[in-house]
C-alpha cells in the first residue's frame, strides 16, 4: 500500500471540474439570527439555576463549577456564531447528469450525491426568518431516510425551479427502472 501523501490531508473532498452553486449571501444574517436566539435559549437554560442559586432561593452549585460552566458555553457560543459566514459559504450544490451533488462543511466536510432515480419528492421549506429573507430550504426525500438530503439558504425562485427540474429527472430516471 503506498504511503499517503502529506498535502493529501488538506486537498478537498470536492470531485474535480464541478462548479458549485452557492446559498444565497443572505443566509448569513438568517444563520446569524437562528444562531443568537438558540444561544439565548441556552444562556436562559443554564443561567437559570445560577442565577437563583445566587439570589440564595436555591443553593448548593458550586462557585467551582459554575465559573467554568459559563466561560465554556460563552466561549462555545462566541466561536459558534463566528464561524456562521464561513459555514454558509462551504454550503453548495451541483446538478450532474445523473445526480445532485451536496457540499457543506469546514471542518468536518460532507459530500452527498443524490441520484435522480431514488428522488421520491421535492419539498420546499420556507419558516417566517427564511421567509423574510426572500429564501427557502430544498428537501430531497428518496427511498432511504438515511440519505435524505437539503439545501438551505436557496432563493426562493431557484429553489422552486429546482423543485421542477429535480421531481422531472426524477420521474425519468425512475420511469428507465
Amino acid at each position: 500500500m503506498p504511503a499517503e501523501r502529506p498535502e493529501a490531508a488538506n486537498e478537498p473532498i470536492d470531485p474535480a471540474g464541478v462548479e458549485w452553486t452557492r446559498v444565497d449571501e443572505k443566509y448569513i444574517p438568517v444563520g446569524f439570527i437562528s444562531g443568537v436566539l438558540g444561544w439565548l435559549a441556552v444562556f436562559a437554560a443554564v443561567g437559570t439555576p445560577l442565577v437563583l442559586d445566587a439570589l440564595d432561593i436555591i443553593g448548593g452549585i458550586p462557585l467551582w463549577l459554575s465559573i467554568p460552566v459559563g466561560v465554556v458555553l460563552v466561549i462555545w457560543a462566541a466561536v459558534d456564531i463566528a464561524l456562521i459566514p464561513r459555514q454558509a459559504r462551504a454550503i453548495g450544490y451541483h446538478e450532474r447528469e445523473d445526480d445532485l451533488l451536496i457540499r457543506r462543511g469546514i471542518l468536518f466536510q460532507k459530500l452527498e450525491a443524490v441520484p435522480y432515480g431514488r428522488l421520491q419528492y421535492v419539498d420546499i421549506q420556507a419558516g417566517p426568518l427564511m421567509r423574510k429573507f426572500g429564501l427557502c430550504t430544498v428537501q430531497l426525500k428518496t427511498a432511504s431516510s438515511a440519505t435524505d438530503a437539503s439545501i438551505p439558504g436557496v432563493v426562493r425562485k431557484e429553489g422552486a425551479r429546482l423543485r421542477e427540474e429535480l421531481s422531472v429527472r426524477g420521474q425519468a430516471r425512475l420511469a428507465g427502472l
